[in-house]
């Protein structure tokens, strides 16, 4: 583990995320919804242009809230750079966490995983490893393929969501890439990440529907962390 490369992944990290909070705010909506033109909790609008979009720290001036993304952002690229090392791969990875991050927090705030970010966690990663790792083309697309048609069925009996379908798709496609104990743990752990939300949620009265777009993102970076063990 090189201690200089996790500083710079976790600054790298953290200075992303800082900027997701704002991006977050407006894209949770409903799926029929346009982006929010102003802040849901004092309704003073964003304003037009880059700087209604882009904007670094709380998603408006009424809110201090930005300091969890932050830290999740460094703790998640801290966490790739300390077990994967100065491979070519780890900036790929990096990069891809920062729609996999904002995609978590979209989640968590209105159940839903915006189709254009998930496109462009695909992009992001999948294009780069694809190049670097030829040779694992053939099986992330038969991963990807296989876990489309099996969370398909789960979402046609009621158990997912579409989102969480094409998600989990997209994951298994970048996953094929770092190998088949990447893949597995990554299929795998996210069952038990939400299935202990579920279980924590039922044990405290809370019923209904709930995010499991942030477990298959976790899931996913166990098993990325987990290949070089």
């Amino acid at each position: 583990m090189s201690s200089p490369l996790v500083i710079l992944a976790v600054v790298f990290g953290a200075a992303s995320a800082a900027f997701l909070p704002r991006l977050a705010h407006r894209l949770a909506v409903g799926f029929a919804d346009p982006p929010r033109a102003g802040c849901a909790d004092c309704l003073r609008p964003f304003g037009a242009g880059l700087p209604s979009w882009v904007r670094v720290g709380a998603a408006c001036s009424c809110s201090d809230a930005y300091g969890r993304p932050v830290i999740a952002g460094g703790m998640v690229a801290g966490v790739l750079a300390a077990t994967l090392g100065p491979v070519p791969e780890l900036p790929a990875y990096l990069l891809a966490a920062v729609p996999g991050l904002l995609l978590a927090m979209i989640d968590l705030r209105c159940l839903r995983l915006p189709d254009p970010l998930v496109g462009a966690l695909a992009v992001t990663a999948a294009g780069p490893l694809a190049v670097l790792r030829p040779g694992q083309i053939g099986v992330s697309l038969v991963a990807a393929v296989a876990v489309l048609i099996a969370y398909t069925i789960l979402f046609l009996l009621g158990g997912l969501g579409l989102g969480d379908v094409k998600l989990a798709a997209v994951l298994a496609l970048i996953l094929g890439f770092a190998g088949a104990p990447a893949l597995i743990v990554g299929l795998l752990a996210p069952h038990l990440i939400g299935g202990s939300a579920a279980l924590f949620r039922l044990v405290s009265g809370r019923r209904g529907p709930f995010a499991f777009g942030p477990a298959l993102l976790l899931g996913a970076l166990a098993g990325l962390a987990l290949q070089q063990s």
